[in-house]
Formats: structure tokens, C-alpha cells, sequence
């Protein structure tokens, strides 16, 4: 019988969910998000907020503890932004290179590419109980996309200790090592991790 804590994911996002079960992979059973749940309005001011609302729609949907997350991308240059809009930063039906598009547009001719991307991973028992845990990544964006692997932003952002190399242009296990959401989902397994005597 598996000792494993069960938890459904509460993202919509494929390439989110493969993420994820690569860092949660032999530590948590991960259940896919009920394909009859409908889209939860991330309306939320905050990270935090967001994450809480895609949590609490899955546990009140499965009745069992569910993990959610958000991220956003804060620039510089940008005072924050996009932030909580990261997803929905060239609209709310726009394409991941719809959202590259516009950020490089709006830092045309920038100097100050400064950046970092923020998660917050966030697991809600049906209780009410809840885990928030954060994990941050700086770096800086390009001027033009480099690399095909990774999803959204990964083409245009460096991080800092990369080497150089944008998300895009580093294998899973490499970005998974540094990045925001690895970050946040190590700190989260470091939480729900029994005390070792």
C-alpha cells in the first residue's frame, strides 16, 4: 500500500502538469485535475490568492487535498508587471508567443532587463487546511528569443545562474534545478516531509 500523501493537481496547463510530476515525481501520487471541473476565474490580486482559488475549486470538487500553483513574471523596468498577469499579459486568450511578443515590444530599447519569476505552490486540504510555500528565479530578458524547449517565457528569460543559456535553450533537469517553480516545489515536498527523528 503507497505511504505517498495523494494529491490532484489543480492545473488546467499541460505543460504545467508535466512540470510538476517531474518535481513531485516518487514523493506525492499525483492525481490529474477532474476533466469535468470547470475553469476557475483567476481573479485574485495576488499570486497566493490565485493558487488558493484553483486549490480550493478541486477539493470542493474531489473532496480529497489538492496542490495548485501561480507565477508570475515581474520586470524591472515594467514596475512589477506583468505579475499576476503573466498568463493573460497580451490578453486573456493570448498565445504563449503572443506574450513573448509583447514583452519584448514593450522593453525595446531598454537597458535594464531585470526580472525574476515568482511561484507560490499552495496545498489545500478539504479541512480548509493550507501549505503555501514560494520559490523565486532572477535573471533577465533577452532582446530575442533563443531556444525550443520549456513553454511560455522560457525563450526570453535568463536566469541568473544559468550560465548564460535562457530556460529554452536547458534540458528539463537542468531548468527544473534552478528554476522558480522547481524552487517552490521543493520547498513545498521540505513541508509535507515528516520530521526525520
Amino acid at each position: 500500500m503507497s505511504r505517498r500523501p495523494v494529491l490532484v493537481c489543480a492545473s488546467a496547463n499541460p505543460d504545467k502538469v508535466a512540470e510538476i510530476a517531474q518535481l513531485l515525481d516518487g514523493v506525492v501520487e499525483l492525481l490529474p485535475r477532474p476533466a469535468d471541473v470547470a475553469d476557475v476565474v483567476e481573479d485574485a490580486d495576488t499570486l497566493i490568492g490565485n493558487a488558493r482559488l484553483k486549490a480550493a475549486a478541486i477539493v470542493d470538487a474531489t473532496d480529497l487535498p489538492a496542490v495548485a500553483d501561480d507565477t508570475g513574471l515581474e520586470v524591472v523596468a515594467l514596475g512589477g508587471a506583468p505579475g499576476v498577469h503573466t498568463a493573460r499579459y497580451a490578453g486573456e486568450a493570448a498565445s504563449y508567443a503572443e506574450n513573448r511578443r509583447k514583452m519584448l515590444t514593450e522593453l525595446d530599447g531598454v537597458d535594464d532587463r531585470r526580472a525574476a519569476f515568482r511561484t507560490v505552490a499552495l496545498v489545500r486540504w478539504p479541512d480548509g487546511r493550507e501549505l503555501a510555500v514560494e520559490g523565486v528565479c532572477e535573471g533577465e530578458i533577452t532582446r530575442f528569443e533563443r531556444g525550443d524547449a520549456g513553454f511560455g517565457y522560457d525563450s526570453i528569460f535568463v536566469p541568473r545562474e544559468g550560465g548564460g543559456a535562457t530556460f529554452s535553450e536547458m534540458d528539463a533537469a537542468a531548468k527544473n534545478a534552478i528554476s522558480h517553480r522547481g524552487r517552490a516545489f521543493r520547498a513545498l515536498l521540505d513541508a509535507l516531509s515528516p520530521p526525520q527523528a
